[in-house]
C-alpha cells in the first residue's frame, strides 16, 4: 500500500526524508551484520555478538537467527539487488540445508552448537514458520527451487502435526520425532500453553510469503483460517489488545497485553488479507488494524518509545523500550495513517524513528541495541543472537520505502 498523492510541498518532503532515512538506515544494518557475525572458521555466523561488538564463537546457533538473516538478506536483495546481499543470503541459506533440516524426521532443528552439531532438535513451530519465511523469500531473489521445496515440506510438517483437526489452530512445539512434549514454551518467560498468539502470528506471516511464490489453494485456505483464528479467538474485542496465551480449547490464559506485538499483528494480517487478495477480509482486518494501532498507543510514552509489557491484574507496567517493538511502531502507524487519513498516526510512525535514532541505534559503531530502560541506560545484552537478529529492523525499513512509493 502506498501513501496517496499530496500538493503539500513540505509534507512531501517530509516523507522523502523518511523514505531516505530508511534506505540508508538498510544499508547501515546490512553492514553490520555482514562484517560483525559472519564465522569464518564454523560456517554461518556467530551465535551472539555482544553490544561491544564481541562474538562469542562458542554460542549456540539458533534456527530463528539464521532464518532471519536468511530473510533479511533475501528481502534486501528484492529491494535493491547488491550481490554481496544475496552472497549472504546464500551463506545462511546453505547453513540452514546444512546444519538445521532434518532429514530423518523432517522439519528443522530449534538449534545447533557452534560447531553446527544438533543442540536441540525439537520441533519449536515458531521457528519453522521463521524458516519458511526465510526460503520462501529467498527463493524470490534466486529462484532456487530447492528453497520452495522446503519451505513447501515444512508447511507440510506443520499441518500435519501441529495443526488441530478438531478446534483448528497450532500447536507450539513437539519432541524432534514429532512426540507429545511437556514444555511447550518458546522461552523461559512464556506461559507453557498448547496455542499462543505469538506462533500464530508467524505461521500467518510465513503462509502469506509463502502464498506470493506458491499460490497454492490449500496454503490460501489456510490463511484464511488463521485469519478466522485471529478474528475470533486472538484479538479481544473488549480491550482491542491480543490475547497472548491460549488453551487447546481457546480459553484466554493470560491478561498480559504486549504492546509491540499489537501493533506488530495491526498491520501484518491486514497484509495477508491483501496478499490474497480476499477482499472480505482486507476489509475486516482494515477495521481491526485501526483498532488495535489505537490500543497501542496507550502504551506510548512521551518521548515517542513504546513501552514494552502491561499487566492490568496489578496495574504493572514493564518500563523498558526494546528495539523490535519500536521498528513495529513505525509500521503499524504508518498503515494506520493509511488507513485513515488521521496524521496523529502519521507522527507517532516518525517519532518512534526518532525515538530509535536518539536512544536505541549505536551511532558510532552500528546496530540497534536491545533497548532501554525508563532512565534511557542501555539494557546490556545482545546486539546479535539467538533473538536479535536483522529482521524488525530491515523490514520497518523496507516497508515504510515502500508505504512511501
Amino acid at each position: 500500500m502506498q501513501v496517496a498523492d499530496t500538493t503539500d510541498t513540505g509534507f512531501t518532503t517530509l516523507l522523502r526524508t523518511y523514505k531516505d532515512e530508511m534506505r540508508n538506515e538498510l544499508t547501515a544494518i546490512l553492514r553490520y551484520w555482514q562484517q560483525h557475525t559472519i564465522d569464518e572458521k564454523e560456517g554461518g555466523f556467530f551465535g551472539a555478538v555482544n553490544d561491544q561488538d564481541v562474538p562469542d564463537p562458542l554460542a549456540p546457533k539458533g534456527l530463528v537467527l539464521n532464518s532471519r538473516i536468511l530473510w533479511a538478506f533475501s528481502a534486501a536483495y528484492n529491494e535493491k539487488p547488491e550481490p554481496s546481499y544475496l552472497e549472504t543470503a546464500t551463506r545462511a541459506f546453505h547453513y540452514l540445508i546444512d546444519h538445521f533440516i532434518d532429514p530423518e524426521f523432517g522439519g528443522a532443528y530449534w538449534s545447533v552448537d557452534h560447531t553446527g552439531a544438533i543442540l536441540d532438535g525439537k520441533k519449536q513451530v515458531y521457528g519453522l514458520a521463521f524458516c519458511i519465511y526465510g526460503m520462501s523469500e529467498y527463493y524470490r531473489a534466486s529462484n532456487n527451487g530447492m528453497a520452495l521445496q522446503i519451505s513447501k515440506e515444512l508447511f507440510d510438517c506443520i499441518e500435519r502435526y501441529s495443526r488441530g483437526r478438531e478446534k483448528d489452530g497450532y500447536v507450539e512445539a513437539f519432541t524432534r520425532d514429532w512426540k507429545i512434549i511437556g514444555d511447550l514454551r518458546l522461552s523461559e518467560k512464556d506461559d507453557n500453553e498448547k496455542k499462543t498468539m505469538n506462533t500464530h502470528l508467524h505461521i500467518i506471516e510465513a503462509y502469506a510469503n509463502l502464498y506470493i511464490v506458491w499460490p497454492d489453494d490449500n496454503l490460501r485456505a489456510r490463511i484464511v483460517a488463521l485469519l478466522s483464528i485471529f478474528d475470533t479467538h486472538i484479538v479481544n474485542r473488549g480491550t482491542n489488545h491480543l490475547n497472548l496465551f491460549l488453551d487447546d480449547d481457546w480459553q484466554v490464559k493470560s491478561t498480559l497485553q504486549s504492546y509491540g506485538h499489537d501493533i506488530e499483528a495491526s498491520w501484518l494480517l491486514h497484509e495477508c488479507a491483501a496478499i490474497i487478495g480476499d477482499e472480505q477480509a482486507l476489509k475486516a482486518f482494515g477495521k481491526i488494524a485501526i483498532e488495535l494501532a489505537r490500543a497501542a498507543i496507550t502504551g506510548l510514552d512521551m518521548d515517542g518509545g513504546l513501552w514494552y509489557e502491561f499487566e492490568p491484574r496489578d496495574a504493572h507496567l514493564i518500563k523498558e523500550k526494546h528495539s523490535w517493538p519500536q521498528a513495529e511502531a513505525m509500521v503499524g502507524f504508518f498503515n494506520a495513517w493509511q488507513l485513515t487519513g488521521e496524521e496523529r498516526f502519521l507522527h507517532h510512525s516518525m517519532n518512534s524513528w526518532t525515538f530509535i535514532k536518539q536512544y536505541i541505534r549505536d551511532n558510532k559503531k552500528g546496530e540497534w541495541f536491545w533497548g532501554v530502560y525508563e532512565d534511557y541506560s542501555t539494557i546490556r545484552k545482545d546486539k546479535a543472537g539467538f533473538w536479535k537478529c536483522p529482521y524488525h529492523n530491515t523490514r520497518a525499513c523496507i516497508e515504510i520505502m515502500h508505504r512511501i512509493g
